[in-house]
């Protein structure tokens, strides 16, 4: 069981409808549990390498609905980067591949792919939300039709912040949501009222915003650092 499942077991919070939104590879989701129990499911992924992957592991299930889909700000077509776990959008000036390591992008690493806003798939029952799409985040957010009573949406990642991050906590605060916690890379959010946010949350999360992700924050741009001036082999040490 992965971190999201175990952490909204322990709160006794079983989702009728969950969704996610850049998937990568079917065992990294953080909504597999909830596929394999047979939750109602939307999964939404653009890579048709991780789409053969996605098919091959879940098959067809019945509660699980598959959109092969880039998710943007307007319909049409984008450009994707395909970069490991960390495929991105050309268009977006930052993405954790840009900011966090020297990633030079060339024609061989690009497809195109359809794009939909995401009011085309949401049907106003999702009720945990999971985002991962390295930087796109708030295009997902922005045309929501549903309120879910749990989102997850990578944030920060060391040296990486969201480029939307001042529109989505803007969103946050006005439509009644709270920091839950937040792990390397991303922020889960729920509604007031939802379930108690107990006191060791709220250690952990100063711990995280205090602490643990201050360095992570300073090592990546130490290990920068020293790859540029000394090579990659020593920057391996960090």
């Amino acid at each position: 069981m992965n971190l999201l499942c175990k952490k909204l077991s322990g709160k006794g919070f079983c989702p009728e409808h969950a969704a996610e939104v850049g998937v990568y590879l079917p065992e990294h989701s953080n909504i597999y549990d909830y596929v394999m129990d047979g939750t109602k499911c939307s999964l939404v992924e653009p890579d048709p390498d991780s789409l053969s992957r996605i098919k091959e592991v879940f098959g067809q299930k019945e509660n699980l609905s598959l959109y092969p889909v880039a998710l943007y700000d307007k319909e049409g077509e984008v450009e994707l980067v395909k970069h490991g776990s960390s495929n991105f959008v050309s268009d977006l000036e930052s993405s954790p591949a840009i900011t966090n390591e020297p990633y030079n992008v060339d024609k061989e690493n690009k497809l195109k792919v359809e794009a939909w806003t995401f009011d085309r798939i949401d049907d106003g029952s999702i009720d945990l939300l999971s985002v991962d799409v390295e930087g796109c985040e708030w295009y997902v957010i922005k045309h929501l039709v549903s309120k879910p009573s749990v989102i997850s949406l990578e944030t920060h990642y060391a040296l990486y912040t969201n480029p939307f991050i001042g529109d989505i906590l803007n969103w946050i605060e006005k439509n009644n949501y709270r920091v839950w916690y937040k792990d390397e890379a991303d922020t889960v959010f729920i509604q007031n009222g939802v379930f108690k946010i107990s006191l060791l949350d709220k250690l952990q999360l100063l711990y995280m915003n205090a602490i643990y992700l201050k360095i992570k924050k300073s090592r990546k741009w130490l290990k920068l650092a020293v790859r540029a001036k000394f090579g990659r082999k020593w920057a391996k040490l960090f």
